[in-house]
């Protein structure tokens, strides 16, 4: 997001929802503000109004931040303790990733009815191989528009989408369309759509390398592209230099890959204050278990690693990982485990963070359940998905581990996801 936001608008007529888009196939779908978004659409009367989703303790990082918030500076992955500084009179509210991943789903089913070929990127964004949708829907850009008005529609959301012959530059155009727009790239201006862009534009470039490259005189994409390579090995390293000189020319060979999946499901907390009381650190990691098994029930997805990460005061780091006999999905089993690595692990210091992962992902269509000698017919799985049912309907907020009931949540917050 922060990419992104860095970005002008584009308004170059050149690249209007009109330009040539007979030989630019490739979509991205970027929706905007997203998370604000979905809890401005649950509270009407938060329209309007600077929204900030995110970490609330003094140590929360901004998740998500409305446009009316950004116009006082907010951005993605801020120290909210900075956002409160710029903007005190914004609405800040933690994240509720049950209802963003409900959003999603429905967005992506949006896309998948259009073309099969979508490779989603995170909750908020995906890539979209149209070219086979032509005969059926129209062009590239008219597909465009069919899905943003059906994501308004259908979601009360909004949405902005590149156009171009590539992923990389179909990424760009969103950024560049945002918010609530639509642009196209024609094969033959890529190099006129590029070559303005500051040098940080292009996948790879963060801040310390856009100094390195600044320093020599490189401030454009374009600058990027004419300089020898030679000379960006020396700012970047050989194989950044080879990968930048590629992009800044607009050459992207990757296709559309629809069977993305992701590689791991997590979750972790920050606490408000160093904690060394083991009830505390205890009930932390039954919630962020519960959290993981939520989404990976949500996606369909089973996990055979569980992984714990533990961050001291000191900002040392430590992991520990268990594999299961079967992969599970279910909190309980997840909880069982990290609770035992965390015990064995014995830090024996105060804690920063604690952290879930669920990797080894497969499909829970057709996966092993594990069976235990005298366990009831339906067990912890039935019971979670039932409380999933609820929580679909009535709110994440009122349904979860008992020991978990009436806890204001006072002294942690999750942290936002980082695509």
């Amino acid at each position: 997001m922060g990419r992104s936001q860095s970005l002008p608008r584009g308004d170059d007529p050149r690249f209007g929802p009109d330009a040539d888009d007979s030989d630019s196939p490739i979509l991205h779908v970027d929706m905007d503000a997203f998370f604000a978004a979905v809890e401005v659409r649950r509270r009407p009367e938060l329209r309007g109004r600077p929204v900030v989703v995110g970490g609330v303790g003094p140590r929360g990082v901004v998740s998500s931040a409305s446009y009316e918030a950004r116009r006082y500076g907010v951005r993605s992955a801020m120290p909210t303790s900075q956002a409160r500084a710029r903007c005190p009179h914004a609405v800040y509210l933690p994240p509720d990733f049950t209802a963003y991943s409900a959003a999603s789903r429905a967005v992506m089913q949006i896309f998948r009815d259009v073309t099969p070929l979508v490779e989603p990127l995170s909750l908020d964004e995906a890539f979209l191989d149209v070219t086979g949708a032509r005969r059926l829907f129209g062009s590239p850009a008219t597909i465009a528009r069919l899905i943003r008005r059906r994501v308004a529609d259908e979601q009360a959301l909004t949405c902005s989408v590149g156009v171009a012959p590539s992923k990389f530059v179909a990424k760009l155009g969103s950024t560049r369309a945002k918010p609530d727009g639509l642009l196209v790239v024609p094969p033959g201006q890529v190099l006129d759509f590029l070559h303005p862009l500051p040098v940080d534009a292009l996948w790879g470039v963060g801040e310390r390398a856009a100094e390195a490259l600044r320093r020599l005189g490189l401030s454009t994409v374009g600058d990027l592209a004419e300089a020898p390579v030679g000379m960006l090995r020396r700012a970047v390293g050989a194989a950044s230099a080879a990968h930048l000189h590629e992009l800044a020319w607009g050459r992207d060979p990757r296709g559309v890959s629809p069977e993305h999946v992701d590689k791991s499901i997590g979750a972790e907390v920050t606490f408000d204050v160093d904690v060394a009381d083991p009830l505390e650190i205890r009930r932390a990691l039954l919630a962020l278990s519960a959290k993981v098994g939520v989404r990976l029930r949500g996606s369909g997805q089973v996990g055979r690693t569980v992984a714990l990460k533990v961050r001291l005061a000191d900002f040392r780091t430590v992991s520990r990982s268990r594999t299961l006999d079967v992969p599970t999905d279910t909190a309980r089993e997840m909880f069982d485990t990290v609770w035992a690595l965390y015990t064995a692990l014995d830090p024996g210091e105060r804690i920063r963070l604690v952290g879930v992962r669920v990797e080894g992902l497969a499909s829970a269509q057709g996966a092993p359940r594990q069976l235990t000698l005298g366990a009831p017919e339906r067990g912890w799985r039935e019971a979670e998905a039932a409380a999933d049912a609820a929580a679909a309907r009535f709110g994440r907020s009122v349904i979860g581990p008992a020991s978990l009931m009436g806890d204001p949540d006072a002294r942690r917050k999750e942290n936002p996801p980082h695509p």
